[in-house]
């Protein structure tokens, strides 16, 4: 211990302390700052990631339900499947709605474009509370015997149509196992009309632009089904934990369901955003190898510059073991300096931009948000403090090895 302590306040004063060559000094300067600079890099472009991740989250939150149970093989379900009955009645349920989605074909006029069919129970007003997301009109699916839709926002613009015309928009839905007659084309096809009674805008184009929404009766209708569903979704009651009630689902459906949260119902749109995410780190890990080179130079300088103190520390008394390790613990501080002072400061900056917003992503009103979305998330903070110092713990085992070496041949 006491050889540690002693190699420790060695290496301290030849860090911070003047040195007797100015060239030294840059070099050691230059080498905090290049990892510096890479540190808070890392940590501003992990939080950008984070920031729009978190940004999807919330915008599909308003539309995608807390938990949702859909069949592990197949595309629709019967609900009055005994487990899914005693799911019902869980008293961390609040609100169970149905759903059923299929691709159909919509079209209005002479303009046509295929769509998603989402057909959707009473209740799926209230869980996802698509009053706030309406544009123009009302979520009304269905009105004595009139059939109606709400339609997205960029599906309405692409078509020409709007909440309350008089003329109904077609919908085209193909016939389950029935093959294309090419002389008569259309007898493959389920053909319903309904009336657009509002528009709704989630500033998603997966929703806005593709999606029609119509009762879930007009949807068996069209599919020829009678009470089976594609999904079951669920709000949870307050206080419940979305974990807890997914474990509590799981137990009692079993292997036959799959429970998703918010995140597995986009598990596509957050593996992208993670891959890009990682694959972003990797590249400015590359930069922080890159940077450590230069503490490779100054510290092997170092080393060159202080061959007299090594023969006054070895005339002292002073072993190969702790001359060694005053030069690996002059690296690691090095690289501890400039990861630490590179975190603080790129966290100085996400916080600057998530309360102010500096950075803008273009003109007001064009994206969702105006300002680059920043969340600084503690584990990647300590993953980009162990990695840069994992790093430079390496690249000092070098010029430290050669100076070992040296020392043996100079017994």
């Amino acid at each position: 211990r006491l050889i540690v302590n002693l190699a420790l306040h060695i290496a301290k004063r030849y860090l911070f302390a003047n040195k007797s060559h100015n060239v030294i000094n840059i070099l050691a300067f230059i080498s905090v700052c290049c990892i510096t600079v890479a540190a808070a890099a890392l940590v501003c472009a992990l939080s950008v990631f984070n920031g729009f991740t978190d940004l999807a989250a919330q915008s599909f939150s308003a539309i995608d339900p807390q938990l949702q149970i859909v069949p592990a093989n197949g595309k629709v379900f019967d609900p009055s499947d005994p487990k899914i009955e005693q799911v019902k009645k869980l008293e961390s349920i609040q609100m169970i709605s149905e759903s059923l989605e299929e691709n159909a074909l919509l079209k209005f006029e002479d303009r046509q474009k295929p769509i998603t069919l989402k057909g959707v129970s009473p209740e799926f007003i209230y869980l996802a509370n698509m009053q706030s997301l309406m544009l123009v009109g009302q979520f009304a699916l269905r009105e004595g015997d009139v059939d109606n839709a709400v339609i997205g926002a960029g599906l309405a613009m692409t078509l020409g149509v709007g909440a309350n015309f008089l003329s109904p928009v077609e919908i085209y839905v193909p016939k389950r196992n029935v093959k294309v007659n090419p002389t008569n084309p259309m007898a493959a096809f389920t053909t319903q009309e309904a009336f657009v009674s509002g528009l709704f805008a989630l500033n998603q184009a997966k929703y806005d632009d593709q999606m029609l929404i119509i009762s879930i009766d007009l949807a068996r209708e069209l599919l020829y089904y009678e009470n089976e569903v594609s999904s079951l979704d669920i709000k949870i009651a307050d206080g419940e934990s979305v974990e807890s009630v997914k474990k509590e689902i799981k137990a009692i459906i079993g292997d036959n369901y799959l429970v998703n949260d918010r995140f597995e119902q986009q598990a596509d749109t957050y593996r992208m955003v993670n891959v890009e995410k990682w694959v972003t780190f990797l590249i400015l890990c590359i930069i922080v190898v890159i940077a450590v080179f230069n503490v490779v130079g100054s510290l092997s300088m170092l080393i060159l510059e202080k061959t007299d103190d090594i023969k006054i520390l070895r005339n002292m008394g002073a072993g190969n073991r702790l001359i060694t390790k005053i030069f690996m613990f002059e690296g690691w501080m090095i690289t501890f300096v400039g990861s630490t002072v590179g975190l603080l400061l790129g966290i100085a900056v996400c916080l600057v931009q998530q309360y102010f917003g500096i950075l803008k992503l273009g003109s007001s009103g064009a994206f969702v948000v105006d300002a680059y979305p920043v969340l600084v998330e503690v584990s990647d903070v300590i993953l980009i403090f162990i990695t840069i110092n994992l790093v430079g713990l390496l690249a000092v085992l070098y010029p430290v090895n050669t100076l070992r070496k040296k020392l043996k041949l100079d017994l």
